[in-house]
């Protein structure tokens, strides 16, 4: 699930899901553009994957706009999601974040996610820099470099910023995630007290607005991009800054970069390569056309945590 902030500022059994990574059906690609960034995929040493709302909604994870039904239609994401918001009503809050943490834990990576983890096994200096702030690249498989917005499953104490661990308690029902009844069942949950200064209460670990971006995942990610051989931007509208300033550190660099999206974005005039289509299905379409092989061979082992 994405935070697209505009200012920038318990294990559980590991399963194995092998999911073959096949050329999906994309009848709207341009064949010469496909075989053109396949070209490009198969040449880079360096790539970064950049990431946002689109491919996460892709999951059925809804866009974090979007995230608002039943009980929390009558709160604006924007209001939820500031610093001012969590001191004024914190239960109010933590419980709007362990909903989405609940909502994102049932449901799973796409053949995007997939690819994406497939082609990082073939190339080990790919990176992938996600503005999205819930797991699925990683229970797909693949190790993310930065996640620039923060992340649901990560918490600190907002007063001396200590990390802590939180009990993510029982997922939600895939077939429930996000009803009515869901949202009952975590309305007004208090958020635990920090136990290392024992004066602040936990926060989920997310960027919100009026605030920075971490300075180390945003450095991890600039390094990268000013690094890059190859840059692919999926499922992103091009304009949440900072993120959105990342492509054209890669273009400064010489970098081809390449927009993987079923719309036209800001982003698109920009960008050297265009492959107009969802990333579930342009992406698996993408690495198997550069590493057929026979059936299974980019298959991926799924390690999902509840």
């Amino acid at each position: 699930m994405a935070d697209p902030h505009p200012v920038l500022a318990a294990s559980a059994p590991v399963l194995a899901d092998p999911h073959p990574v096949l050329a999906a059906s994309a009848p709207d690609l341009d064949p010469d553009a496909l075989d053109a960034v396949r070209a490009l995929v198969a040449a880079a040493e360096r790539p970064v994957v950049l990431s946002g709302a689109g491919m996460s909604a892709e999951s059925g994870i809804p866009t974090f706009r979007d995230a608002r039904t039943g009980l929390w239609e009558r709160f604006s994401a924007e209001e939820l999601a500031t610093e001012e918001a969590f001191l004024a009503d914190p239960a109010l809050v933590w419980s709007w974040y362990r909903w989405r943490a609940r909502m994102v834990r049932a449901r799973r990576p796409n053949p995007g996610h997939d690819a994406v983890a497939a082609w990082q096994r073939r190339t080990p200096g790919l990176e992938v820099v996600t503005q999205n702030v819930d797991d699925l690249h990683e229970r797909a498989g693949a190790r993310v470099l930065a996640h620039l917005h923060g992340s649901l499953f990560e918490h600190r104490c907002a007063e001396c910023w200590a990390p802590a661990d939180v009990d993510p308690g029982a997922p939600a029902d895939e077939a429930t995630a996000g009803s009515e009844a869901d949202l009952e069942a975590m309305l007004r949950e208090a958020p635990p007290a920090c136990t290392v200064c024992g004066d602040g209460l936990i926060r989920p670990g997310i960027v919100w607005f009026g605030e920075m971006l971490p300075a180390e995942p945003w450095d991890r990610a600039f390094a990268a991009l000013e690094d890059c051989d190859l840059c692919v931007v999926v499922g992103t509208s091009g304009i949440v800054q900072p993120a959105a300033s990342l492509p054209f550190v890669a273009l400064g660099a010489g970098a081809a970069v390449v927009e993987v999206n079923p719309v036209e974005t800001e982003l698109s005039g920009a960008v050297t390569h265009v492959l107009r289509g969802p990333a579930g299905a342009v992406l698996p379409a993408l690495v198997a056309g550069v590493w057929p092989g026979p059936s299974g061979a980019l298959s991926t082992a799924r390690h999902v945590t509840w």
